[in-house]
């Protein structure tokens, strides 16, 4: 039997496995907040997703490849048995692929990034001594997975704020839409655009230089723009001017006004003022119930509606932008230990480099949708409605923070984890919203899984080691 042609069927197989969970599990991430919301039925979103996570896979994801299969551990200290660290390799795929499939079955969004460097180190460090670990580049990527959910997180909650400032607290919240939609269009083609031209192409052998990759980036990033401002004008049917009466906006200033003289009141220690401040109180619950009476709240609620719908499209957009990320982003977990296993068995000798050919991207960009058409459901239904209610505003400013901050990391060859980005988005959003509006419970069971998943994975790993050596040394 010629073991190492044996050995390499099984790797590329073992990383198909490894593809198919990441697609199960994480790329509901992606997903799961267009389906939440309502914004995409399944079926469209995992037709979306197909096409933006093996773009992503294809085009962007050979930099966080390289830092998977070289970056965590010393692959020349198992220079004098390369076989070692092949089916330490192997143990790794195995390993990981196993508990994301548990996770999916449980519907838990846990981090496929934290179980491949968990099993990557466990291998590592049992089987070449703590020295054949970088502990720094593990610190630095550990570091990372701190700051992606925080900074994403950030970002989602400004982006939310700003929706619900310059649009849902507006006078005419479609017109105000009308306005900002386009600058949240220019930003996502602009983020895509820019990661494909700028050292993106390279699988093409197409290298263009920044000022022209911006360049272009930018003209393609204001034609979409200016397309959805003009789309956005013909569906949007002119607000009514009222006659008569007052805007829903002022009933709802007058409350807070109300509120905050109620709580000057009630505060007040002062004999000289306690009369007018009474009065005043007096007069603004007399205007603002009157008000109330004369506003057409069904006006408002009609305009929410057209808000939120426009919102659908921006909505997909974004949920491609984080397809688009996560599969640049992802496709390494599966892929780097592959392709630093055939290296080493094409040449019997451990490189510190081993090229990652473009069918290895593509056979990691199918491996991942497949995994979301079969079991990617379990993981959609956790992220989409179980964390906070979702709606296509609320959606959006999720996938835009998480989508920013997984491409630069991308871009700079850090394997962050995508599920940390989407979760500290969705967290974001809820805190905008306030503190009542998030399941804690679903936050801790989250957390905790996320807690496990590196020591499980590393003793799951060096088990897998172990059984692999013993059919094959």
């Amino acid at each position: 039997m010629d073991i190492p042609f044996l050995l390499q069927g099984l790797t590329l197989l073992l990383g198909f496995y490894m593809a198919w969970n990441i697609g199960a599990n994480d790329v509901a991430n992606a997903m799961g907040t267009s389906v939440g919301s309502k914004a995409l039925t399944l079926k469209k979103a995992v037709f979306l997703a197909a096409i933006l996570e093996f773009s992503g896979a294809f085009f962007v994801g050979s930099s966080v490849s390289e830092t998977i299969q070289k970056g965590i551990i010393e692959p020349t200290i198992f220079q004098a048995d390369p076989m070692v660290f092949v089916l330490g390799m192997m143990g790794s795929l195995l390993a990981t692929g196993v508990l994301l499939q548990i996770a999916s079955y449980f519907g838990l969004p846990i981090s496929t990034t934290h179980a491949i460097v968990g099993a990557v180190i466990g291998f590592g460090a049992a089987i070449g001594g703590m020295d054949a670990v970088y502990w720094g580049e593990v610190g630095w990527i550990a570091a990372s997975w701190i700051l992606s959910p925080v900074l994403s997180g950030i970002v989602a909650y400004f982006i939310f704020l700003l929706i619900q400032k310059k649009i849902l607290y507006a006078i005419d919240p479609m017109e105000a839409t009308r306005r900002l939609a386009p600058f949240f269009v220019f930003l996502c083609f602009n983020i895509v655009t820019l990661s494909l031209f700028y050292n993106g192409l390279s699988q093409l052998d197409l290298d263009f230089p920044l000022p022209f990759a911006f360049s272009i980036s930018c003209g393609v990033s204001l034609g979409a723009a200016l397309l959805s401002y003009k789309w956005i004008g013909r569906s949007h049917a002119a607000s009514e001017i009222l006659e008569s009466g007052f805007h829903p906006a002022q009933a709802v200033s007058l409350e807070k006004a109300l509120h905050h003289m109620q709580r000057v009141h009630l505060s007040n220690r002062s004999e000289a003022h306690a009369g007018k401040i009474a009065q005043i109180l007096s007069d603004v619950r007399d205007l603002s119930s009157a008000v109330k009476k004369d506003s057409p709240f069904h006006h408002s609620s009609a305009h929410y509606h057209g808000v939120e719908k426009t919102f659908v499209f921006l909505q997909i957009l974004s949920a491609c932008l984080v397809a688009f990320a996560h599969g640049a982003n992802d496709v390494a977990n599966a892929i780097g230990p592959v392709a630093a296993v055939l290296g080493v068995l094409k040449t019997n000798a451990i490189a510190s480099h081993s090229a990652i050919p473009s069918w290895l991207l593509a056979l990691g960009g199918a491996g991942i949708v497949i995994g979301l058409a079969t079991w990617g459901w379990r993981v959609i239904e956790t992220i989409g409605s179980k964390i906070t209610e979702l709606t296509p505003t609320r959606g959006f400013a999720a996938e835009f923070g998480a989508a920013a901050t997984i491409l630069l990391a991308s871009k700079l060859g850090l394997p962050i984890s995508t599920t940390h980005a989407l979760v500290g988005a969705v967290f974001g959003v809820g805190m905008a919203r306030g503190l009542k509006a998030l399941n804690l419970q679903t936050l801790k069971e989250i957390v905790a899984s996320w807690l496990v998943t590196i020591p499980l994975c590393a003793i799951l790993s060096i088990a897998m080691f172990y059984i692999l050596k013993f059919f094959f040394l």
